[in-house]
């Protein structure tokens, strides 16, 4: 259904990660998206899934950046009109791109919790149709088209590492992967500050966990305390998660940068950060999802001069 929406982005081997790892290590390059991210895959599904009646009355959804980005894509290509809601947290680059897509923005709070409370405002108050981030099948749907092109493209492949935030692009891939292959190892990447998922996992069911300003801004903010779909497959599918700090994480945009020639947002690092920290051990043909470009310019020249965050 996305196919004529949606990039199939190139799966290119890594020569430096490769040799780094002593396996072959392969980049899926989502960084080629027309939105720069990922996440044009799962809104364009949501949105393709509903009928013109509820697209017509207007699409609203919460982000850290590039979901809203790719709704706001996805709303103009249908001709629909869309509202996102952000936290003050989000870098002001994301939130210019979206306002030039045509959607309306608003800005609350300091957390991705916040701005799913205006989210819940604006369905109770304009009867607004609501595309989640990440807990909703037909997104999570639409984030496992990756994990069906890898299969496709990498027959022998072992492991996946995925960037892990509210879980639609990792349980998504693990799903399509793992019906594939189901030996394949998935290993979910997250920050240090603020890693929802993985103490949410830790403590057994979704929990609060305070949102902190991490150069892997895409991976911030909750799962959702009444989480129904991704908390359950990032529970039975993830292998493993690993959690890097922000010098780790700004060592793989800067990796990307000088060995890969690609400008990478820190939460598009994390699985190279991840290799290059030596914390996963590889054990066979892998494959790095390398998520989103869209960090700050100011940002990333700061980052290769030297900084951390």
């Amino acid at each position: 259904m996305i196919r004529s929406h949606v990039v199939r982005t190139l799966l290119v081997q890594s020569p430096s990660l490769s040799k780094e790892s002593g396996q072959p290590v392969y980049l899926k390059l989502e960084t080629r998206q027309p939105i720069g991210a990922f996440k044009l895959r799962g809104a364009m599904n949501a949105l393709l899934a509903l009928d013109q009646a509820s697209r017509q009355r207007g699409l609203v959804t919460a982000s850290t950046g590039n979901h809203g980005r790719a709704v706001a894509y996805a709303a103009k290509e249908l001709g629909v009109p869309a509202t996102i809601c952000m936290s003050a947290l989000v870098p002001a680059n994301k939130v210019e791109a979206i306002k030039a897509l045509g959607a309306e923005v608003c800005i609350i709070g300091t957390s991705q919790d916040d701005a799913q409370d205006e989210v819940e405002r604006l369905v109770a108050t304009r009867g607004l149709v609501p595309i989640p981030p990440f807990d909703a099948v037909d997104v999570v749907a639409g984030q496992g088209t990756i994990g069906l092109e890898l299969v496709e493209d990498l027959p022998d492949l072992d492991t996946v590492l995925v960037p892990l935030s509210g879980g639609g692009l990792a349980g998504g891939v693990a799903v399509a992967v793992k019906a594939r292959k189901p030996r394949a190892r998935i290993v979910g990447i997250s920050m240090e500050r603020g890693a929802a998922m993985h103490a949410s996992l830790a403590a057994g069911q979704p929990i609060f966990v305070r949102e902190e300003e991490t150069l892997a801004d895409s991976l911030g903010g909750g799962i959702g305390l009444a989480n129904s779909v991704t908390f359950a497959l990032c529970r039975d599918l993830l292998d493993e998660i690993v959690l890097l700090t922000e010098d780790e994480i700004a060592t793989g945009v800067r990796h990307a940068e000088r060995a890969e020639n690609e400008v990478v947002e820190g939460a598009g690092a994390v699985g190279i950060a991840a290799i290059l920290s030596e914390k996963v051990s590889l054990k066979g043909a892998t494959a790095i999802i390398v998520s989103g470009r869209n960090i700050d310019p100011a940002r990333h020249k700061a980052i290769m001069e030297g900084a951390s965050a």
